[in-house]
């Protein structure tokens, strides 16, 4: 355990692989994380981080898009065509939100634009290194419902069904607490890295697109309000 920089909290040390050929922002990175007790990998080149990712001895990786050899983008689709799961952290330019959704689509975890805070940098991967702390089931089932973690890939009654990845997200907690109670905050903070709650109509307008993708292919009501408490999914059958 080690004590970070930004505050008193303790904070368990990780493995991370950082994947960035600029010098100064590598330096920059690899220096921040190892003054918060963390252990660095440094890459410069994409072939040879797509091999260390491969490894799968790290526990969060942050990776530029913009790399000589393999491209950050084909770097991260190897890595989940495989069953790579490590949790990845673009770090780049490409800042527009076309990026953002192509990063997040290719199996990214979450998503910082040049030029950044080192703190937020820092929060941010130790609240993905958190969330994968208990390493998932590959397949969750619930019914005839059936989410494919390598694949990405969501079937019900064998039917494919065509999901978000803000809505793989949802559905994957869901299943994962199936038959339990998943509040909005739960949702928010698995979404966002955050406590925050807004306005409740963001939840809603995602969760009520998932029902009826859901219902379509399986043929009953799965994801359930619980009134002033947040949503179950619970098969019948």
């Amino acid at each position: 355990m080690h004590s970070s920089p930004l505050g008193q909290r303790e904070v368990i040390a990780m493995e991370i692989l950082i994947i960035e050929d600029d010098p100064v922002i590598g330096r920059a990175v690899q220096r921040g994380l190892e003054e918060a007790g963390h252990g660095c990998q440094w890459l410069k080149d994409g072939t040879e981080g797509l091999s260390a990712a491969e490894t799968q001895k790290h526990d969060v990786i942050i990776l530029d898009l913009l790399v000589p050899g393999e491209p950050g983008l084909a770097i991260l689709e190897k890595m989940r065509k495989t069953g790579v799961q490590t949790p990845v952290l673009i770090l780049t330019a490409l800042g527009s939100v076309e990026d953002r959704v192509i990063g997040l689509k290719k199996g990214a975890d979450d998503y910082l634009t040049k030029p950044f805070d080192m703190a937020e940098l820092l929060a941010r991967v130790e609240a993905l290194s958190r969330r994968s702390t208990i390493k998932p089931s590959a397949v969750l089932e619930v019914g005839s419902l059936v989410l494919d973690l390598p694949s990405r890939r969501v079937t019900g009654n064998g039917v494919f069904i065509e999901l978000t990845p803000t809505e793989f997200s949802i559905l994957e907690l869901l299943m994962r607490h199936a038959g339990q109670v998943v509040t909005r905050k739960m949702l928010c903070e698995a979404l966002w890295n955050s406590d925050w709650e807004g306005t409740t109509n963001v939840i809603e307008v995602h969760i009520n697109r998932l029902r009826t993708k859901l219902q379509r292919a399986t043929k009953e009501p799965l994801i359930h309000t619980v009134r002033g408490r947040g949503y179950a999914l619970r098969a019948t059958t």
